[in-house]
């Protein structure tokens, strides 16, 4: 991402309801999936401002992974150096099997390879090791938004869930989220590729709601995304997956 993306994220990610909302659903989900002890290792990658990997932080040991020279800034001001960790080539710097959480939230759509990533996940998490990921869904949403955020792709459940071999995982969890706010999204994204606005005008997305709409959109954000029914659509998507031995 661009610094300025660096920028508006820390200003408004700690209670705006996509941000705080998607950090408080993967902690619920691993909670569910493989509960947390404090001497377990959690990988965050694409840690950006490290704010996922700072909450976590309270719960079990934390490393953070980013590439981009603005995160690893932010990261290095607030993690111990041995903690912070960048791509050696393509690879993550760490053993085999030396993990029992991954995590990449909103990271996947960012690489141009995003097998070789889930591939990568696989050989760092021990057996029964816990994987979980979300994405953007649904190319019919693609816009200005992604283009400025250097995304590759936006996923549906399929494509999501192939990266997955069932060699290396078992899938707990897969499903699209965000169902309630798709139609507004679409429409909105829709109206902005009809009527652009100004380059220097804000984004929807960077602006704070109200704190009652902020409230009841993180609430039908984050409740059915742990819910059985399987979605057919969703301007996200989590997937919940757990090593093979």
């Amino acid at each position: 991402m661009n610094s300025s993306e660096y920028e508006n994220l820390a200003r408004v990610e700690a209670e705006h309801w996509y941000y705080a909302g998607k950090r408080e659903l993967v902690r619920r989900w691993i909670a569910r999936a493989r509960p947390v002890r404090p001497d377990d290792t959690l990988l965050d990658c694409g840690a950006g401002t490290g704010r996922f990997a700072k909450e976590m932080e309270a719960l079990c040991r934390v490393l953070v992974l980013d590439d981009h020279e603005e995160a690893l800034r932010l990261l290095r001001a607030q993690f111990r150096s041995e903690q912070v960790l960048s791509l050696a080539g393509d690879r993550v710097p760490l053993p085999d099997a030396s993990l029992e959480y991954v995590t990449a939230l909103d990271v996947l759509e960012h690489v141009p390879d995003d097998q070789a990533v889930v591939d990568g996940f696989a050989r760092l998490l021990k057996p029964g090791g816990l994987a979980v990921v979300t994405v953007p869904a649904s190319m019919a949403l693609w816009s200005d938004w992604d283009e400025v955020l250097h995304h590759y792709r936006r996923y549906a459940r399929p494509q999501l869930r192939g990266l997955f071999r069932e060699r290396d995982w078992e899938l707990v969890y897969v499903n699209y989220t965000n169902v309630f706010a798709y139609p507004a999204v679409w429409l909105l994204r829709r109206w902005r590729k009809w009527f652009p606005a100004a380059k220097d005008a804000p984004r929807a997305e960077d602006r704070m709601p109200s704190v009652f709409a902020n409230k009841v959109l993180r609430a039908l954000f984050v409740a059915p995304a742990t819910w059985p029914l399987p979605f057919p659509f969703g301007v996200s998507l989590i997937l919940v997956a757990r090593r093979r031995a």
